[in-house]
Parts: structure tokens; C-alpha cells; sequence
């Protein structure tokens, strides 16, 4: 008598395992999304998410947002050194040369890239201590404990691209400049907006120009600075709001398996279900148009029309250009 055929998605998770190790798929990949393994594979949704989720699980592929779910890179041999790294506090001091080559800049680095990678959620003083192959407690040498580190990792990206020397003469090409370059350090630290703070501000030196180019650009063409200032908090939160969706959306896609668009295919039925009530035209005839949330324009949209109000108030014979 034969044996029990395995689950369906437990097939897929094989079929995708093998791609993998073959290297047919390799690091950086994509691999095929819920929707693609429902097409491909005849099953329902929730089997092709499970199939991601066995995968993540196993560490396998990760969730990229803006990309899906790609292959993920090969564990690092440093991942082996589990005496030194599992190693808690109180436990035995690192070698000689493990702690000379310990710095304040490679702690750092390390915790981005696990925040980059994984989200902030992942990111630990006994992680980035794995991640090295130190004792937890060889950190503490470095930094004060864990919201040390995210200041000094919050303060390391937005030191990544300086603003120019000089701004434009032009207030607004001016302001433009500094939101997108802002957005752009959001896009690719996704865990760098909901980090920052904005009622109880962290004391990040590589953002204080942000700050002082806002200021002066628009005190500069007559807001008195008390102005200037809440323009520039109105600028900052706007983008920082938007780019918080980032994050949020990496988190729920590694939950779920779904990206945002097969999680909108998953709701549409339900929405459907409510717009036939009748209830709500104007959404009914977008929904049979169809709309494409697109952050990076969703974005640009909303600055443009910030500065619109902005324009007012500057001195009249300031160019906006």
C-alpha cells in the first residue's frame, strides 16, 4: 500500500526548495508570488500563502517591499559561531583580537543591514552581537544599550547623501531638493521613518541640516522663523507619514505572503459586496475604473500641493521658479 501523499502546498514548498538549491533560483531572485503559484500550481490562495510561508519560515526567501518575495542569501559562516554569539551578558569576555577588531562602526553597519534586510523589529543587541560573532556584552563597550544604537544607525543613513553646499536661489527647487532626497532615504531605509520621532525628537547630527536648509531657505524669503519652522515639521511629517507605509507593508506582507496587490485581490469580493449597495457611487465608478496606488506619485502629489500653500506666503519677488 502506498504512502500518504504530502500536502499540496508542502509539493509546492518542494518544487521551490529545489529551484533554490539547484540555483535555477538564486539569491536576489524572485520567486514566484501567491498569485503566480495559484496559476501555475491550480490551488487556492490560501495554499500558495502557506507555501511562502513555509518557505520564509525556513528562511528561504524574504519579502522585499516594492519587489515581493525574493530568494534570500545564503546564511554567513559567522551564523556557526553560536558559543560566541549566543554568549550572554556576564558570560565569557571575547579574544584579545575579536575585541581590537570590534568598533563602533562595524556595530552599526551590521544593525542597519539586519534593519535593511529584516526590518527594525529584528534588529537586538544579542542579534547584532550574533551577526558579529561576539559576546552580547562586547557591544555595551560601544554603545550605551539599544536606543543608543538607533540613533547612531538613524544618524549613519541620512549621513549617506549630504544636501549640496548651497541651495538653489529658488525656494521651492529648494525645498523640492530636500523632500525628495528625504523620501529617497526613506525608500531605501524602510525602517527609518517610523524610527524618527517627531514629538520627542532624537539627537541625529546628520539630520540637522535637513532642518537648517528648510529654515533658512524660507526665512530667507520672508517666513518669520517661528513659521519656517512649523513649515518645515509640516514638510517633515508629510514625507515621513507616507514612507511609514514602507515598513508596515515589508511586516504585513512577511506575515500574510501576499503583497499589496494580491491582498486587494483577496478584499476585492468583500468590497465589491459593499460598493453594490448602492451606498457609495463615486467609489463604484473608481472601482470599475480601477486605481493604482503608486507611493512615489502619491508622494509628489501631496508636496507639490503642500508648497502650493506654501507660495503665499513668501515675499513677492522671491522666484519659485
Amino acid at each position: 500500500m502506498g504512502g500518504q501523499a504530502s500536502p499540496r502546498y508542502l509539493q509546492i514548498v518542494a518544487e521551490l526548495r529545489r529551484r533554490i538549491e539547484t540555483g535555477e533560483l538564486a539569491p536576489g531572485d524572485r520567486v514566484p508570488s501567491t498569485r503566480e503559484i495559484t496559476r501555475q500550481w491550480g490551488v487556492a490562495m490560501a495554499t500558495a500563502t502557506k507555501a511562502l510561508s513555509e518557505l520564509r519560515r525556513e528562511g528561504m526567501v524574504r519579502a522585499v517591499p516594492g519587489v515581493g518575495t525574493v530568494v534570500a542569501a545564503p546564511s554567513r559562516p559567522v551564523r556557526a559561531a553560536r558559543p560566541a554569539a549566543a554568549a550572554r551578558p556576564g558570560g565569557p569576555a571575547d579574544a584579545p583580537s575579536v575585541q581590537a577588531a570590534l568598533t563602533l562602526g562595524r556595530i552599526v553597519e551590521t544593525a542597519v543591514t539586519v534593519a535593511d534586510t529584516e526590518g527594525l523589529a529584528a534588529v537586538s543587541m544579542r542579534r547584532v552581537a550574533a551577526e558579529l560573532g561576539v559576546a552580547t556584552m562586547s557591544l555595551y563597550r560601544h554603545v550605551a544599550d539599544k536606543d543608543g544604537l538607533l540613533t547612531q544607525m538613524m544618524d549613519r543613513v541620512m549621513a549617506e547623501h549630504p544636501l549640496p553646499a548651497n541651495p538653489s536661489a529658488c525656494w521651492r527647487e529648494a525645498i523640492e531638493l530636500a523632500a525628495r532626497q528625504l523620501w529617497g532615504l526613506f525608500r531605501r531605509h524602510p525602517w527609518l521613518a517610523p524610527a524618527l520621532s517627531v514629538t520627542r525628537p532624537q539627537m541625529i547630527a546628520s539630520a540637522l541640516p535637513y532642518s537648517e536648509w528648510t529654515l533658512a531657505t524660507l526665512h530667507a524669503h520672508g517666513l518669520d522663523l517661528q513659521s519656517a519652522f512649523t513649515a518645515h515639521l509640516t514638510l517633515l511629517n508629510y514625507t515621513r507619514g507616507i514612507a511609514v507605509s514602507l515598513e508596515a507593508e515589508r511586516e504585513a506582507e512577511a506575515h500574510s505572503g501576499l503583497d499589496s496587490e494580491e491582498w486587494m485581490d483577496v478584499q476585492g469580493p468583500a468590497l465589491l459586496a459593499i460598493l453594490a449597495t448602492g451606498r457609495f457611487p463615486a467609489l463604484s465608478r473608481l472601482a470599475t475604473a480601477g486605481y493604482d496606488l503608486d507611493l512615489d506619485a502619491l508622494f509628489e502629489f501631496g508636496l507639490q500641493r503642500l508648497l502650493d500653500g506654501l507660495a503665499p506666503l513668501i515675499d513677492e519677488g522671491s522666484a519659485d521658479c
